[in-house]
C-alpha cells in the first residue's frame, strides 16, 4: 500500500496496513503503526513515532528539529497516539533535552495550519482547531479544546476538558473545567456543556462550579481560596484537580473579567 512516487527510508519501520500516498518523504527512525494512512506530499522526518490507525492529511510535516538557537541537536522524539488526525499543513516539531520529545496523545484532532512547537505535552481527546499556534512547553490536558486562530504562550498550561474561544491569545495558565474568552483572556464559567456531554452527573458540575465561585467570585486572594476550598469542600478528584493546578501554575492562571481590563495585562 506504498505508492511507488514515495520515498521510504530503509531504517523506517512501518507496520502492516500502512498506506502512503504519493510524493510524501519518510526518514530514517521512524515507526508508524498499523492501520495509518500518511496522504500526499506529507514529510515525516527523523523521530517521529505514530501510533496505530491515525491520519495524516497533506502537506504536514512530523517531526522536524526544534525553532529553538538552544537546540544542539540532541537526540529526541514526536510521539502521536493512536487514533488522532493530523490535517493539513500542520507542523509539530520534535522535543530538546528539556523534555526530550513532543507529543499528543490518542484520539486527537489537530486541525489544518496548527504549528505545535517542541516539548509540548497534548493529552488524549483533544481539540485543536484551524490555525491554532503553540510555542514551546506547552501542556494541554484530556478533553481541552481550542479555538482556532489562538495563540499560546510558551510553558502555558491548559487544564483537561478546557474550552478556549477562538481567537484567544493565552497568556496565563488556564484552569480545568472552565471556558475561556475575552481580551484580555479571561474566566467564563465552568465548561459545563462540554461536561455533561462527557458524563459528568449535575452533582459533580454544580461542585466544580461551587469551587470557582470561590475562586473567583468571592474577593479572596489565590491562596485564601485554596485554603478556603481545602477546608470547606470534601476531597474529590475534580477538586484536588483543581487545587493542584492553580497551586503549581508556573505562570498564574486567568483572571475573572473585570470592566478595566486592557490588553496592556496581558504578561509576556
Amino acid at each position: 500500500m506504498i505508492h511507488p512516487h514515495t520515498y521510504i527510508h530503509p531504517n523506517a519501520r512501518l507496520a502492516t496496513n500502512v498506506k502512503v500516498d504519493p510524493f510524501t518523504v519518510i526518514h530514517q527512525d521512524v515507526e508508524i503503526g498499523e492501520g495509518t494512512w500518511i496522504g500526499s506530499n506529507v514529510t515525516i522526518m527523523e523521530g517521529a513515532r505514530i501510533g496505530k490507525n491515525c491520519r495524516i492529511f497533506p502537506g504536514a510535516v512530523i517531526a522536524a528539529v526544534p525553532q529553538d538557537l538552544k537546540f544542539e541537536g540532541e537526540y529526541s522524539l514526536v510521539e502521536i497516539g493512536d487514533g488522532t488526525t493530523i490535517r493539513e499543513f500542520v507542523t509539530i516539531n520534535r522535543g530538546t533535552k528539556d523534555r526530550g520529545r513532543t507529543a499528543v496523545g490518542k484520539n486527537c484532532l489537530i486541525m489544518a495550519y496548527s504549528h505545535l512547537a517542541h516539548d509540548c505535552i497534548v493529552g488524549n481527546n483533544v481539540i485543536m482547531s484551524n490555525n491554532v499556534q503553540m510555542a514551546g512547553h506547552v501542556t494541554v490536558g484530556d478533553w481541552a479544546i481550542i479555538g482556532g486562530v489562538s495563540a499560546v504562550h510558551q510553558f502555558v498550561q491548559i487544564g483537561q476538558h478546557a474550552f478556549v474561544s477562538g481567537g484567544s491569545l493565552v497568556s496565563k495558565d488556564v484552569p480545568p473545567y472552565i471556558k475561556a474568552a475575552r481580551t484580555p483572556l479571561s474566566y467564563a464559567g465552568v465548561n459545563s456543556v462540554g461536561l455533561k456531554r462527557r458524563g459528568f452527573s449535575v452533582d459533580r458540575i454544580n461542585h466544580i462550579l461551587d469551587i470557582y465561585r470561590i475562586l473567583y467570585n468571592k474577593g479572596m486572594n489565590t491562596s485564601q481560596a485554596l485554603e478556603f476550598i481545602e477546608e470547606e469542600f470534601s476531597a474529590t478528584d475534580e477538586r484536588d484537580e483543581i487545587v493542584t493546578f492553580v497551586r503549581e501554575s508556573g505562570r498564574g492562571i486567568i483572571k475573572r473579567f473585570t470592566k478595566g481590563s486592557t490588553d496592556d495585562d496581558i504578561s509576556i
